[in-house]
């Protein structure tokens, strides 16, 4: 695919080599992430963030290895790095000939004289272990190849400032073995070939800009802990593999054959699910059932070793519960993998407390976090998908327990004032000082879209919610009245959100200060969901209206541009982000529901797909192959916040499956 491919004069521009990222990961939560150069430009870059309680606890244990090639008498460094006074030193990436992926591999050509060398990083699957590969594929005589690794060990979120620190470094059969510190994870470096010594060398104040322009911590200091060389004749190729757990054997290339099987089997069975053969859909499409495998992880339970969630997006997120909801259909259904489906929402039933499902499970591993009103609602949606596409009453019955659970707590009342208001039937919530949507931005006590009353939104999902129970209660030969009942009343009081005097649905009625008209993306799902919650004519104004003022080509933006409030550009410290976040800033997954809504007010499939090619060009920008996060709201549409996001991913994936190859 164009685009996940940069040529020699790309790779040579250091700006756009920096401004092009790459991630892989391991099926636990653990990651390896970099830039196209080479250059650590933010505290999430390195070769193994280890997940040390999958799919949190993750802990950077290598920051990176650096190579330098000797050939014909010169030496090439092929490494870039950024220093504290400005330097940028070695600056390996003008060597570099090109960059690319193959399937969920990256790929960097380097030219050595008349030389190519090939560098390659994947991780294994289900395990804490990054390979690193060098292949030499074109040279007259051998190569000498000297490879200096890093480690370090700091959570995820962290920077080290070394001072005086000492770890201990030991030669191990074919590499070293590493001790930060008593209690820490032990890190161990192994090579296929070559010579391997130990080292303990403190690099200090690397630099990363990215970190600057979020007003943090912008300096860190890494340990050199070994140097390997070998000798590479042509055709011949290297590994180092970096875990966190012996390494008593490297078979470099069978774990990359590995690592394409899983890529080739990914994609058959997406293929199989859409009766899809090889170039019958665009390529972008593939590239995203790749990018969504990366977002499911293992969360093992004490009565599931092999239970799984989501991680929301990478490289800071953790599970998410109504990232997961919303992200599961794109990522499981639409890709040809029901099985994980179950397995998610089996894992997540678990978790319902209060009739609520967890906002976030926190990465150092304390309790869940409560604080969201339609997480339980988006999973009620998730089940009705899965149900859906596969039939599976089994686990449907295993599950009903969780869906009776959540309607009665909505309906009785449960945490942060979340409950139906007996006079319209309608969902309420939020108190001061609280943040219960998904535009839960909050900059110390300052809640930036508060929301409180009742959002357009969580209604539409909860009647949605309740004639999916009232169908559920049926299939299962339970009494339906209830739900269906319950349902009826909030559908009839639904008429209150529709504003006549601006032609949109009120974003939220019944707050502090009354009805607030702003003109934002939720008043979609009004439309894009199943249950029409109103007419045509209304259903066509939202299209229309979100279409010419909050549409760009990254997705839809979180607040109209005309606003007095909008911001266009998302960047800053923290509370300047904050404040920007779900004020104007274009969200990737939006393009989903808005798609959706489009074909089923204009009732042409095809076109409203097409919107979706221009948000696909998201995998070729920021971290290629994958989606981010989030966009500015202004021109060009900058790719800003999480550079791989796991509902942006499935949001755009589900949307085109839906409107291109409807699952059965």
């Amino acid at each position: 695919m164009p685009g996940l491919e940069l040529d020699r004069a790309l790779c040579g521009d250091l700006a756009v080599a920096e401004g092009r990222e790459w991630i892989v990961t391991n099926g636990l939560g653990g990651f390896a992430a970099g830039t196209v150069a080479g250059t650590l430009t933010r505290r999430y870059h390195g070769l193994l963030f280890a997940a040390r309680t999958p799919p949190v606890g993750r802990t950077l244990l290598c920051p990176k290895i650096d190579a330098e090639v000797a050939y014909d008498g010169a030496s090439y460094a092929l490494a870039t790095d950024r220093w504290r006074d400005g330097t940028i030193a070695p600056q390996g990436y003008v060597h570099l000939a090109g960059f690319r992926l193959e399937g969920t591999v990256p790929v960097w050509s380097f030219i050595c004289g008349d030389a190519l060398l090939e560098r390659r990083v994947w991780m294994e699957h289900d395990a804490n272990r990054t390979y690193v590969s060098y292949r030499a594929v074109r040279a007259r005589s051998p190569l000498q190849l000297t490879l200096r690794a890093f480690a370090n060990h700091r959570d995820l979120h962290g920077a080290t400032h070394a001072g005086g620190w000492t770890m201990e470094v030991d030669a191990a059969p074919g590499g070293v073995r590493i001790v930060p510190f008593a209690g820490a994870a032990t890190i161990w470096i192994r090579a296929d070939r070559g010579t391997v010594a130990p080292e303990n060398v403190w690099y200090r104040d690397f630099e990363y800009p990215a970190e600057r322009e979020r007003g943090l911590d912008d300096t860190e200091d890494h340990l050199r802990v070994a140097t390997c060389v070998a000798e590479l004749a042509p055709g011949e190729t290297m590994t180092i593999a970096v875990a966190d757990h012996e390494l008593a054997s490297l078979d470099g290339d069978a774990a990359l054959v590995r690592r394409r099987d899983r890529d080739r089997e990914l994609v058959a069975a997406w293929r199989a699910n859409t009766d899809r053969k090889t170039g019958d859909a665009p390529e972008w499409v593939e590239q995203l059932v790749l990018a969504a495998d990366q977002f499911v992880v293992r969360r093992p339970l004490s009565d599931d070793a092999e239970a799984l969630s989501v991680i929301a997006g990478y490289p800071w997120f953790g599970d998410w519960g109504r990232d997961t909801a919303i992200a599961l259909p794109g990522l499981t259904l639409a890709t040809g993998r029901p099985a994980i489906a179950r397995s998610i929402l089996r894992t997540f039933a678990r978790f319902v407390d209060g009739g609520m499902l967890p906002n976030f499970f926190p990465d150092g591993g304390q309790p869940a976090e409560y604080n969201t009103v339609d997480a339980a609602l988006w999973y009620v949606e998730a089940v009705r998908r899965y149900v859906e596409a596969t039939g599976d009453g089994w686990t449907l019955a295993e599950i009903w327990p969780a869906l009776q659970a959540i309607v009665a707590a909505y309906t009785a009342g449960t945490r942060f004032g979340i409950g139906v208001d007996l006079a319209d039937g309608l969902l309420r919530a939020g108190e001061p000082g609280v943040q219960l949507t998904w535009m839960d931005a909050k900059a110390g006590d300052w809640v930036v879209t508060p929301r409180i009353g009742k959002p357009v939104e969580v209604n539409a999902l909860w009647i949605n919610a309740l004639r999916a129970c009232a169908a559920f209660a049926t299939r299962l030969s339970h009494d339906a009245t209830p739900f269906a009942a319950a349902a009826k009343r909030a559908e009839a009081s639904f008429e209150r959100f529709w504003s006549s005097g601006h032609g949109w649905c009120y974003d939220v009625i019944d707050g502090p200060d009354g009805a607030d008209a702003s003109l934002r993306p939720n008043q979609l799902f009004a439309v894009s969901l199943p249950i029409e919650v109103l007419d045509g004519a209304r259903r066509r104004a939202i299209v229309d209206v979100c279409a010419s003022r909050l549409w760009t080509p990254a997705g839809l933006r979180s607040l109209d541009p005309g606003d007095s409030h909008y911001v266009g550009r998302y960047g800053g410290d923290q509370r300047s982000r904050d404040a920007a976040y779900h004020q104007g800033t274009v969200w990737t997954w939006l393009a989903c529901p808005f798609a959706l809504a489009h074909a089923r007010v204009y009732g042409d499939a095809a076109a409203s797909a097409a919107l979706l090619e221009a948000v696909a060009g998201g995998v070729t920008a920021d971290a290629i192959g994958t989606l981010a996060e989030i966009a500015d709201g202004d021109a060009p549409f900058s790719a800003r916040g999480a550079f791989a996001q796991a509902w942006s991913v499935a949001a755009v994936l589900d949307a085109w499956t839906r409107l291109d190859a409807p699952l059965p």
